[in-house]
């Protein structure tokens, strides 16, 4: 044992050097907060079951339990999943415009557990992947874990830049690193709000394919688009160098914890072994309970209720923001559950949140969607669960703490921070700066 006298736990010294990556992120300490009933939470991205009628979640759970299969709904299931739920992923994703075979779908515990999965396949110590910048704060803690390097390729209204991603690909090659994939969330994104465009989807594709490398497409907020629909996967226009990433979570309920990898066959084959070697199988009763929901629920009826709640709420915020908080600029995301919120120079958004707490509002710093320390002058904003009026309160008290941090910092410097910005349609000018 080590006599560095400074760690209180004796096994220190014998954990694998990957623990080292091991941390809490930013989003899981703020839940403890934001449970406070007194807190406004604009923090976490939890989609509002309660708009889930209870009746069709008993209906499908009783269904299952007086039917033949029920006893089978409770054992051990395949590692791949159930035929019946792969079956009914594939007409989910055909409404993206994927093709292809249920044969190549591995069920997972979440789309989570699939990143995880993917990772461990990929990554050797060292390796590159490439991520958006920001980036989904659960995948940096699955690249970090598994040791590494994350490189951000900057986005813009647009997306992901396909130059700037030229530039980071040159970049690595010169040093001689090893890109094993690049991850983006190109739907909604998750923290910036923004949806990858059409022609730059192609664009992307077609460098990554000259560059051979792989492409992680996930794309859990896609069928929650709030005006028109997102354009179609990436991965319907390339099979084999696309590895997409699904979720019940954000159209049903997180709680069954059932998501998806659709992957090119041999990576398919692996993925399944990775699969039960950490689980055995995925969650058996929850696949046969979302099996009977899609067989007998109106779930494309349902959805499209997710999508107006969630398109009145998305609505509310960004009324909010223009009324309390006019001088700053954000996205205006057009589904899912965020927007990117850009600070004055000045601020920094994660020294800022002890005083958030304290006024009774909690929000995500930046600096948690990115691997390199960046973020400091963003804040993501969640609107999917607080309702309308919560979320003008909500805003409300952010605006005060932003504005009180500005007035101390104008008292002590003399200057006049925090101008207002001229406006320009769906986003406040300047544009944001996600880069």
């Amino acid at each position: 044992m080590s006599d560095k006298g400074t760690n209180l736990d004796p096994w220190y010294d014998s954990y694998a050097d990957r623990t080292a990556g091991l941390s809490a992120s930013e989003v899981r300490a703020l839940f403890a907060v934001a449970s406070r009933p007194e807190v406004v939470s604009l923090a976490g991205g939890m989609p509002y079951v309660s708009a889930l009628p209870r009746e069709l979640v008993t209906g499908s759970i009783d269904r299952v339990m007086s039917k033949g299969g029920g006893a089978m709904a409770l054992q051990y299931g395949s590692g791949q999943g159930t035929p019946a739920i792969r079956e009914h992923i594939m007409q989910i994703m055909a409404m993206e415009g994927i093709r292809g075979s249920a044969d190549d779908v591995v069920v997972t515990t979440g789309s989570q557990q699939a990143l995880d999965l993917v990772t461990r396949l990929f990554i050797n110590p060292g390796d590159v992947v490439l991520a958006e910048s920001p980036s989904y704060v659960g995948a940096l803690g699955v690249f970090k874990a598994y040791q590494a390097d994350v490189q951000h390729v900057a986005m813009d209204d647009e997306g992901l830049i396909p130059e700037a991603l030229r530039e980071a690909i040159t970049a690595v090659t010169l040093r001689g690193g090893t890109i094993k994939f690049l991850y983006t969330i190109p739907n909604f994104h998750n923290p910036a709000g923004v949806t990858l465009s059409w022609a730059r989807r192609l664009e992307i594709l077609e460098i990554c394919r000259s560059a051979g490398i792989l492409v992680l497409e996930d794309n859990p907020y896609g069928l929650l688009s709030f005006d028109e629909p997102a354009p179609q996967a990436m991965r319907s226009v390339d099979d084999e160098g696309v590895i997409y990433l699904g979720s019940f979570s954000k159209t049903l309920a997180p709680g069954f914890r059932v998501g998806w990898a659709l992957a090119p066959h041999a990576i398919r084959e692996k993925l399944i072994l990775a699969n039960e070697s950490a689980t055995l199988s995925p969650n058996s009763f929850g696949q046969f309970v979302i099996t009977e929901y899609l067989d007998q629920a109106d779930w494309r009826g349902q959805i499209d209720i997710f999508r107006d709640l969630y398109r009145e709420r998305r609505d509310a915020m960004l009324s909010a923001l223009g009324e309390y908080l006019p001088s700053l600029s954000w996205t205006r995301p057009e589904g899912g559950f965020f927007v990117w919120l850009s600070l004055p120079d000045e601020l920094d958004s994660k020294a800022m949140l002890p005083r958030a707490v304290k006024e009774l509002v909690a929000y995500t710093p930046g600096t948690a969607f990115y691997a390199d320390g960046g973020g400091r002058q963003n804040i993501r904003l969640s609107f999917c669960y607080p309702t309308s009026e919560m979320i003008k309160v909500g805003v409300a008290r952010l605006a005060t703490v932003i504005n009180g941090e500005l007035d101390l910092l104008n008292t002590f410097s003399g200057a006049q921070l925090g101008k207002p910005s001229r406006q320009r349609e769906g986003v406040t000018m300047p544009p944001p700066n996600i880069s």
